[in-house]
């Protein structure tokens, strides 16, 4: 089996790593020459699908899927011109993406399809979340705690040329299950919890039976199901809410592959959601395991190692994938012996939760004391 991807970020380095996992090879086409997935991928091609479109479709022809790993409108729509009819499968659905790609259009499905969402603003109070409708992450993110907050995060965000969405700041655990479907039918897998960084980008996914209770699991998986089926879902998404004390409040969709609780996922339980996609298959293949996992990214500099946000690990240089580096399970990484400033992602698995938090510190201490680092930083957002 061989999987062409489009798009060399962080999606993209998902992508690979499940790709690898499963034992299918991969071809990562990207039109930066430095993308970090191209030097985890076994092929690649530095060009866009949009001007070298008979270059690309050359590439496609030789594989057997092709996965969208970006969130470039123009990319996504020219691989759904290019490849409709072409027998090649497409493992994406445009359709739902142009859903989930803008805030305040899921955010209307949602609400039409009985989703608890949170409140909208001025109606919410304080504090509020100010966020652009079409980007991903972090990006644009402000936390207003009163209106010359909410005025200076909407001007943020005209500047960057997008609508501003305003809602309820809700505290909780966050957390995030993914699921995938074929139009008619639809499979939930199992929850994450989302760990943030100060500035409320994702700096760890731990996948673990006692994120959830079983009850509020089960009503996550309906939430996912019930938001998939009033697409029409025909590829994979991703659900993103938090777990308030009133109940789950859902805040965003993502109808494409994420770049980091599949792998989490695939360490816990064993089930690789890249090769059941593959598959199209809505069958449970046997029994999950159920194990414990973390994935965590951090930065090496100066002789500090810092847990990070997605953003900055995405600056990671010519990455590799490496089992046992520092006693992990595996790590992505651009590490060398004697390097300055380095950066990886950590990825451990273990039978329970106690177990999997000493083997994290195991391989945190081991960096430290192998890498001559003086100082752990694991910094929080201000209000969680």
């Amino acid at each position: 089996m061989r999987i062409a991807i489009v798009g060399g970020a962080l999606q993209g380095m998902e992508a690979v790593y499940l790709s690898k996992k499963a034992g299918f090879r991969t071809f990562v086409i990207d039109r930066r020459e430095d993308a970090p997935a191209i030097s985890l991928s076994d092929d690649h091609a530095v060009l866009d699908p949009v001007f070298d479109g008979k270059e690309a479709m050359k590439i496609f022809e030789g594989c057997d899927a092709v996965l969208p790993a970006c969130e470039n409108t123009d990319v996504l729509c020219k691989l759904n011109e290019m490849l409709s009819g072409s027998g090649i499968p497409l493992l994406f659905d445009i359709d739902s993406y142009n859903i989930s790609s803008s805030k305040s259009a899921s955010n209307r499905s949602m609400a039409d399809a009985g989703i608890p969402i949170p409140r909208k603003w001025p109606e919410c109070g304080y504090p509020a979340i100010v966020k652009p409708s079409s980007q991903s992450g972090s990006i644009g993110i402000t936390v207003a705690y009163n209106e010359n907050d909410v005025k200076n995060g909407v001007q943020k965000i005209k500047e960057m040329g997008d609508e501003p969405v305003i809602q309820e700041f809700v505290s909780g655990k966050s957390v995030s299950i993914e699921i995938i479907g074929n139009g008619k039918e639809y499979r939930p897998f199992v929850t994450t919890e989302i760990l943030l960084s100060k500035n409320y980008d994702c700096k760890r996914v731990r996948c673990s039976p006692d994120i959830l209770t079983d009850e509020k699991e089960e009503q996550f998986s309906i939430i996912a199901e019930t938001i998939a089926e009033h697409m029409g879902l025909k590829a994979l998404m991703d659900v993103e809410a938090i777990d308030t004390k009133n109940g789950l409040k859902v805040l965003e969709i993502d109808a494409r592959i994420p770049s980091q609780t599949p792998a989490a996922v695939l360490a816990a339980t064993g089930v690789n959601i890249l090769k059941e996609m593959v598959c199209s298959d809505m069958r449970t293949h046997g029994e999950m395991d159920s194990k414990s996992s973390s994935y965590e990214h951090f930065v090496i500099a100066d002789g500090v190692m810092m847990t990070c946000g997605e953003k900055e690990f995405s600056h990671v240089c010519d990455p590799r994938m490496i089992s046992g580096l520092f006693g992990s399970d595996d790590m992505i990484t651009d590490y060398e012996p004697g390097k300055n400033i380095w950066r990886g992602t950590m990825i451990n698995r273990a039978g329970t939760e106690k177990e999997l938090e000493e083997k994290r510190l195991r391989c945190i201490r081991s960096i430290m004391d192998e890498c001559g680092v003086t100082e752990f930083i694991d910094a929080l957002p201000d209000v969680i």
